[in-house]
């Protein structure tokens, strides 16, 4: 059937919090600003706040609402979100549909990257009528059950890249500064 973005999802438009609030010792709650810190699927975290404004849940579809409009990623915990950015959250437990739903209406959203001002963006109005078509509760289930497996191994992938990419930046410095012996060690 024929919809719009609200029909299937809950749209909450980010607000900066006050920049005194920010830091980076990871006191108070993940915040992003903006597109600057999109990975391939989930930003990478450089700020906290301890005033946030606006929050995303873990697993919503996090969207650039300023130049350009339309770049994804998904939360990957609870966060605060600045006024580059918009938090799409499934309406019925149908996110892995939002976030796909998302990316096949990249077409659309660059629309809003060139209509004559010198920074693109979309306001709340213009998402919520973005037009979509909405298929039945039967398939929405379907297309759950067999993307949702996918994006968990997607997200634990991402998990283990991080958590690789920590235990080298703690273990590298210690073997170049000979800190850590592993002479005696038998490949």
């Amino acid at each position: 059937m024929k919809g719009t973005l609200s029909d299937i999802a809950d749209i909450t438009m980010g607000q900066s919090p006050s920049s005194s609030s920010y830091n980076e010792d990871r006191n108070g709650i993940i915040f992003f600003q903006g597109r600057a810190e999109f990975g391939f699927r989930f930003p990478t975290v450089r700020l906290y706040t301890t005033e946030p404004k606006r929050m995303a849940c873990a697993n919503d579809t996090l969207m650039s609402v300023r130049a350009p409009v339309g770049d994804l990623n998904v939360a990957h915990t609870d966060c605060c979100i600045g006024r580059g950015l918009a938090a799409i959250h499934s309406k019925d437990n149908h996110q892995a549909f939002v976030l796909y739903t998302m990316f096949s209406l990249k077409k659309q959203l660059d629309v809003f990257n060139g209509e004559g001002t010198v920074f693109g963006s979309i306001n709340r109005i213009s998402l919520n009528e973005m037009p979509l078509l909405i298929p039945s509760s039967e398939k929405l289930d379907e297309f759950e059950a067999l993307v949702s497996p996918i994006d968990a191994a997607i997200r634990n992938n991402y998990d283990e890249i991080c958590y690789l990419k920590q235990l080298r930046d703690s273990l590298l410095p210690k073997l170049m500064s000979g800190k850590l012996d592993v002479s005696n060690i038998d490949f």
